[in-house]
Order: structure tokens, then sequence, then C-alpha cells
């Protein structure tokens, strides 16, 4: 793993923390030129899909917690956990935009040129699991087609050594169950609609080519410690 990964990893948590209500979240920068995944993604897809997608998310989230100090310096993965706790007259928005901030800064984090397939843990519990790479992959596919609408699919650690892929409908996510998840893909239409239309399973059989499984192994040694 190169320096550059490095950084970007150990920076994950915080894209998801506020410094204080004076410092609030922000938009990630990509780590990688916005033409950096084509022909998989296209330059102009990743431009809106994060300066204007996104940016509005975490927008929105800083204006829900404008009232809400405490809140505000919480991490966000702390604050989708404990959804119950946000008053009501937030707690919608706090799901929607601090979901879809969540969700799009582990999203960038895991795309890049891919280096080779998954290592070490991650491998190991991906034959477990699913039997092969090649089968876990399909496996994202169809579950991503399933998602009715807008949401995402993710791979998150299940047991000691184990995996599990599940969905989520708008911008809900494991972390609101509790849960830290490996990767997440987006289904949302905003995703990949002026490359693909309406053909999702082109969308995901390309965005599947673009996975820094380097990024996300560590990331899987990191969540098993």
């Amino acid at each position: 793993m190169t320096r550059r990964e490095a950084i970007v990893l150990s920076a994950a948590s915080l894209t998801l923390k506020a410094q204080s209500p004076a410092t609030p979240f922000t938009l990630p920068k990509l780590p990688y030129a916005l033409d950096a995944l084509e022909p998989f993604i296209d330059a102009r897809t990743m431009e809106i899909h994060h300066t204007k997608h996104h940016q509005a998310y975490v927008d929105n989230l800083n204006k829900a917690l404008a009232t809400q100090p405490d809140l505000a310096r919480q991490p966000l993965d702390q604050l989708l956990k404990n959804l119950p706790q946000v008053p009501d007259s937030i707690r919608t928005a706090v799901r929607n935009h601090g979901g879809g901030h969540a969700n799009h800064s582990l999203f960038w984090e895991i795309l890049g040129k891919p280096k080779g397939g998954p290592k070490g843990q991650l491998a190991k519990a991906i034959a477990k699991s699913f039997g092969s790479q090649t089968a876990m992959e399909e496996k994202l596919r169809a579950s991503g087609l399933s998602v009715f609408g807008s949401g995402w699919v993710w791979l998150s650690p299940q047991g000691p050594d184990g995996l599990q892929i599940e969905t989520s409908p708008n911008q809900d996510s494991p972390w609101m169950a509790g849960r830290t998840p490996l990767l997440g893909l987006d289904v949302w239409e905003h995703a990949y609609y002026l490359k693909y239309q309406n053909r999702r399973a082109d969308y995901l059989a390309a965005v599947l080519q673009v996975i820094n499984w380097d990024l996300v192994s560590e990331r899987y040694e990191k969540l098993a410690r």
C-alpha cells in the first residue's frame, strides 16, 4: 500500500467527523482525478455526483445540526447509530443527509484503479462466505439489481471472520444498525444515468472493475482487530 493510500485509509473516520459547530462537516476531496475511473465511470458523472449531490447532503446536514452543537460534535457514524436519540424535528434530515454524507464518503474512498483482488484476511473471509471473489461479485450485482428505486448494496463483516451482502433503501446504511460496512455501491440513478441510462446491470458490472481492493482489504483488517 502506498503512502497516499495509507493517508486515505487513515482519514476514513475523519470524513465522518465534524471538528466543532464552527467547523461543520465538509465535502471530502476525491483521492483521484475526476477522469481517473474512465471508461467505467465518466468524469462528468463523477463531477456532478461529488460536487452537486454529495455537497448538497453535507450542506443540508450542517443546516439540520446548526442548532444542535452537541450533536454536531459527534462522529457521524455514532450519530447515525443513535438516530432514535436525535430530536424528532431533525431526525429525518439527519437520517437522509447524514446518511448521504457517510455513504458517499465511503464510496469515493473504496474506488480507484485496482492493483489486484482482495488480500489477506479479506480474501479468506470471501472464500469462506461466498466460495470465490467471482461468486461474491455476482451476488453484489444481483443484490444491487434487487433494490427497488434508490438505495445501496453493502459488503459488511459478519461474525469473527465472515461477510454478508445487504441492501438498504435511500441513504440508509449498516451504520444505522450499529455495523461498519466494508464497501458500499451506490445504485441511485444519479450515480450512473449519464453514461448508462437505465442499464443498472451494466453500471454495477463497471463499478466492480474499479474497486480498490487494497484499501478494502486494509479496511477489513482494521475492523477485524
